[in-house]
């Protein structure tokens, strides 16, 4: 494929080096002439200089020839402009990379949607997502960075006495604006369909909207008063602790974050009002041992720093933190920290990785991944007109047990469909498909 990335500091040299490998066709934008000149004699790579955010810059790239657009500068604004004239100027994909949240905060302003983006990716957030992700369970259903982020998925056990158990799906009087999306069971899992019955032990995913999901876990599990509610300590409240805090939600984690900075430990308070924020050092073992860091179930270092992630956890395997976690941004870190006793070390670059790798390919898939079991795939896909994914109503097509329609996107609102829904060409859907039916699933959405 034809990639165009925009910027050639550490993350987009890193990434075209990563696609070239791959033996992708891949040209690269920086103002820096030293860069330019670096990366042309060192990499596999067409690397212009000029500005990203000029159309005459990305015309001489060929911007209208490519399959995929990555704005991955240092600034915010410009990877937003740059991949919003890419998409104008003729390319297929265009993915924009932010750091601040207001970017992807749509209750003020929507700004994929008004500059028509793809999509937009923050290396922090996809780390974050990650580290939830292994500790509610590391087989969930990824659909953080789906359906604008206002999906949410929930997976849960189906405790002994729940309403739902003995119960197939058809039977179950289910909240609108959630959908069961998987059952597993005995080391299976698989899409759920109505004539699937509910056993106590299944562990089942929920899709669908915060307010809906909250309500129907009660249905499958617990109580709140008998949900066991876990503890975990956060190290550093940038960007990537806090959207960890938000993540995990507030009722099944006790959420304290450790943060140096005085005045971002004042913000964070107001932002998690659920999450008990700290003005304290955690590279010091005096400060984790005084707030509990040796009892917690997860302790997770996220401060910004390698080296300081790494301590930290040590300090806190060494006082009886159950799991410890890290990021780092260093991969060759990943593959020594293991030994340190650290559970897990998240890589921000092989995060990414997967994100990138995902938006490549053709035709109405804009993205996909796959579960880490490998048996189902989650596809964010492009409706497009006179495919047969629009001749009927969702109960009418042949997805049952094969494919679920979790999410629809349309004119910029995300909400989970029903039974009745027909999808309608310029529709944005997310959809979770059995790897084995995959081809002929796919081929509903595209042009016969």
């Amino acid at each position: 494929m034809r990639i165009l990335t925009l910027g050639g500091g550490t993350v987009g040299r890193w990434i075209a080096d990563m696609l070239c490998r791959r033996r992708h066709s891949v040209t690269l934008i920086d103002s820096d002439p030293e860069i330019v000149r670096s990366i042309n004699s060192e990499l596999d790579v067409r690397a212009i200089e000029g500005n990203a955010s000029q159309s005459t810059v990305l015309f001489s790239a060929d911007v209208l020839s490519a399959d995929l657009c990555l704005a991955v500068t240092g600034d915010d604004e410009v990877n937003i402009v740059a991949a919003s004239m890419a998409k104008s100027m003729g390319a297929r994909r265009a993915i924009a990379r932010v750091y601040a949240p207001a970017f992807r905060d749509l209750s003020t302003f929507d700004y994929q949607r008004h500059f028509g983006i793809d999509s937009l990716l923050s290396l922090e957030q996809l780390s974050a997502s990650e580290l939830a992700r292994a500790i509610r369970n590391p087989d969930a259903i990824p659909l953080e960075h789906f359906a604008r982020g206002q999906l949410q998925v929930h997976e849960m056990e189906v405790a002994d006495g729940a309403s739902a158990a003995g119960k197939k799906l058809i039977e179950l009087t289910m909240p609108t604006g959630v959908r069961i999306g998987s059952l597993a069971r005995e080391g299976r899992m698989w899409i759920a369909s109505g004539a699937d019955e509910i056993h106590v032990g299944d562990r089942v995913s929920l899709v669908g909207m915060p307010d809906s999901v909250s309500v129907a876990r009660d249905r499958f599990g617990a109580s709140k008063r008998r949900r066991k509610v876990r503890r975990v300590m956060i190290a550093g409240g940038g960007e990537t602790g806090y959207h960890l805090a938000e993540l995990l939600g507030r009722d099944d984690f006790r959420i304290v974050l450790l943060e140096a900075d005085e005045h971002r430990c004042d913000l964070l308070a107001k932002l998690l009002p659920n999450a008990t924020v700290v003005h304290a050092n955690a590279n010091r073992r005096s400060v984790l041992e005084d707030e509990g860091g040796g009892t917690v179930d997860y302790f997770v270092a996220c401060t910004g720093n390698d080296e300081n992630n790494i301590m930290a956890g040590v300090e806190a395997r060494e006082l009886g933190a159950s799991r410890v976690m890290c990021v780092v941004g260093r991969p060759d870190y990943a593959n020594v920290v293991g030994k340190l006793g650290i559970d897990l070390a998240v890589s921000e670059r092989d995060v990414v990785a997967r994100q990138i790798l995902g938006f490549l390919n053709v035709g109405a898939v804009i993205s996909q991944s796959k579960l880490p079991n490998g048996s189902i795939g989650v596809y964010e896909l492009e409706i497009q007109g006179d495919t047969p994914v629009t001749q009927a109503s969702l109960a009418n097509l042949p997805l049952a047990g094969r494919c679920l329609i979790s999410g629809i996107q349309r004119d910029g609102f995300v909400r989970v469909p029903t039974a009745d829904d027909v999808l309608q060409s310029g529709d944005i859907v997310v959809a979770l498909i059995d790897l084995d039916d995959a081809d002929d699933v796919l081929s509903l959405f595209h042009r016969q």
